[in-house]
């Protein structure tokens, strides 16, 4: 199996547009310190041809472009992606589909949760019926996105999408809208979970023997965005469980089989994204690796 990192960071990348934190300001001042990264997305392949695009983020333009096996191939137009996958329905994930419009064909997959959402915003139209298969998934039940590549989605704690908030929003329930999908080619099994709140048993025991596990890395600290002094959010109220502490996901998952630990979908306030930062020092020591774009695993 094949899988390259397209996007690294949460939502707005790294740096963010109009942001003057430390970090941000690093990026721009020098990428040896702190790589910039676009928005959250991952390409999966069985057999390096025909692949799966996981989350379509809002820099799926550039991300192509950075990548030459997702490049066209034959024809006048052409593109090796199959299948679109998407795992909830946050802007840094579902903006990307409106770039995918130019009359290529594919499938694009989600639970009825997560589709509902899409097909209730007449601009998703752009991708046009009859060009543009949509079909929902249900939880559990596994399907074939592309010849060879078997993937199963299942429900993990978060929270619906920013912008389909509410006055009160309920936080770590398990249901369509945040999910995790475990992607299986020649034997080998990938877990890919960009945003989760909370590492639960049931989670534990879903992914344990994994060869790889892609997790929620927004935060190293709750509150990371509060001590940058750029928001007052914690991660918890953005349904992502920090990496560190005593129920962040370093220690909960410590003791569960798993072949390469990398965290995904970095926030731009994250410490660790600083290269030689004493947090990317304790995170690495772990046993974890710190995305970035463009980094490959083959398993």
């Amino acid at each position: 199996m094949h899988v390259v990192i397209l996007g690294s960071a949460a939502g707005g990348g790294l740096p963010q547009w109009n942001c003057r934190c430390p970090i941000c300001s690093l990026a721009r001042e020098d990428a040896t310190r702190v790589r910039p990264r676009t928005q959250s997305s991952i390409a999966v392949s069985p057999d390096g041809e025909r692949w799966l695009l996981v989350n379509a983020s809002p820099d799926i333009r550039q991300q192509l472009f950075d990548n030459p096996v997702l490049h066209p191939r034959e024809g006048l137009r052409h593109s090796p992606i199959h299948a679109v996958l998407l795992t909830n329905g946050d802007v840094d994930h579902v903006a990307g589909l409106l770039t995918l419009r130019e009359g290529q064909p594919f499938t694009l997959y989600g639970t009825s949760g997560i589709l509902d959402s899409v097909n209730a915003n007449r601009v998703f139209d752009v991708m046009a019926e009859g060009v543009v298969a949509r079909e929902a998934i249900g939880l559990d039940a596994a399907f074939e996105p592309v010849p060879g590549l078997t993937v199963t989605l299942f429900s993990v704690p978060g929270k619906v999408p920013l912008w389909l908030e509410g006055e009160t929003v309920e936080l770590g329930a398990e249901t369509e809208t945040t999910v995790g999908a475990m992607i299986e080619a020649n034997g080998r099994r990938l877990a890919y979970i960009p945003g989760c709140a909370r590492v639960t048993e049931k989670l534990k025991a879903q992914i344990d023997g994994v060869d790889a596990l892609l997790f929620d890395g927004t935060v190293l600290f709750d509150d990371d965005m509060i001590r940058a002094g750029v928001g007052t959010k914690t991660g918890w109220r953005m349904g992502h469980v920090p990496m560190s502490g005593p129920n962040g996901a370093i220690a909960a998952l410590a003791d569960v089989a798993i072949g390469r630990r990398v965290f995904v979908h970095i926030n731009n306030t994250n410490p660790v994204l600083v290269e030689d930062s004493p947090e990317r020092g304790s995170v690495e020591a772990e046993g974890w690796t710190v995305a970035h774009d463009g980094l490959s695993l083959s398993l």
